[in-house]
């Protein structure tokens, strides 16, 4: 039963975060590769990419990872902070590699259905689930931001449950399809796809080496998930202790030693987050930001937001009216 709870408020705590860095999925395409293929994605900001190995397998070369990765049947890629990177089968890559505008013009890819391309190999076909997940450009969060170049999951929709199984199959049977309302069904589906990937990663060994291990420990994780339920509430680091169920000095110790920062840094840094997305919305003003965001005062609130963002929310506002609007919705279709 406290496996459950754990999962619950986990999943919880990210759906917190996520929704509101203004996460929005976009399903690519999924894809028919025959050998010889290659296509080289390029970089984009504020998105993060994944491909599942629904057929076949395939080789992944990102930006800033020494080896290419290879990804079998079952296998999901996530590439968080949106690199340039290339899928291709292996074979001559110097030559079969080229770009993906390049493809989908030799392809005659619509937009709609499954993207044919490649040689005349149909013998080891590969078949890939490809999308993105686009961020606010203004919005920030360590479990994001501390990620590493690349995710990979092994064997992904077994390991993660009969439910995930479930939904690749469903989304490889809907993106693209002609029947009514396929594509939301796969695009809310691929954002769960993410939730829970970051939650495997998190959950690994290797979660320790980026700071993001706190996120996964059970006493800090319900200190986390009160505090993002409440988030203007007087939070002191006894408060936040006595949510764990911990002493004051041994939570404050583990929390700085597994991510990298102490209880009421993140505390401050989420809240000129909830701040951010306050003062972007219509008619947003400097009260209303600092009461979402636990301040009784204005003034202190502004300060702070001066100092952690170097804006002042006045200047925050005019960027984000001007920004957010235009531009998530360009990313979003990038």
């Amino acid at each position: 039963m406290g496996n459950l709870v754990y999962i619950g408020f986990m999943l919880d705590l990210l759906s917190n975060i996520l929704t509101n860095l203004s996460l929005r999925g976009t399903l690519y395409f999924r894809t028919a590769f025959t050998q010889p293929w290659g296509v080289a994605v390029p970089s984009y900001q504020n998105v993060a990419r994944f491909h599942f190995a629904h057929r076949g397998d395939c080789l992944v070369d990102v930006d800033g990872v020494d080896e290419p990765v290879l990804i079998a049947q079952g296998d999901l890629i996530i590439i968080p902070h949106g690199a340039a990177h290339s899928l291709y089968c292996g074979h001559e890559p110097a030559k079969t590699i080229l770009p993906l505008d390049q493809v989908l013009e030799l392809s005659g890819y619509s937009g709609e259905g499954v993207l044919v391309y490649g040689g005349p190999d149909k013998q080891r076909e590969t078949q890939l689930i490809c999308g993105h997940f686009s961020f606010d450009p203004l919005s920030k969060h360590v479990l994001i931001d501390r990620l590493p170049p690349l995710i990979h999951l092994k064997n992904y929709g077994e390991d993660a449950g009969q439910w995930m199984e479930a939904t690749l199959r469903v989304i490889g049977g809907e993106a693209g399809g002609a029947r009514m309302g396929g594509d939301l069904i796969a695009l809310k589906m691929s954002e769960a796809i993410f939730a829970q990937a970051i939650r495997t990663f998190i959950e690994s060994d290797k979660a320790a080496e980026y700071g993001l291990a706190g996120f996964s420990d059970p006493q800090l994780g319900q200190a986390l998930d009160a505090f993002h339920k409440h988030v203007n509430a007087d939070w002191t680091v006894e408060k936040l202790a006595k949510a764990a169920g911990m002493s004051r000095t041994r939570f404050a110790v583990q929390f700085q030693k597994t991510l990298s920062m102490s209880p009421m840094e993140y505390v401050t840094r989420w809240r000129m987050e909830v701040a951010k997305q306050a003062l972007a919305q219509t008619g947003g003003t400097l009260s209303h930001a600092a009461e979402m965001a636990g301040y009784a005062s204005d003034s202190a609130f502004a300060r702070v937001f001066k100092k952690e963002t170097g804006l002042t929310p006045a200047a925050f506002r005019k960027i984000a009216v001007s920004e957010i609007g235009p531009n998530s919705e360009r990313s979003a279709h990038h």
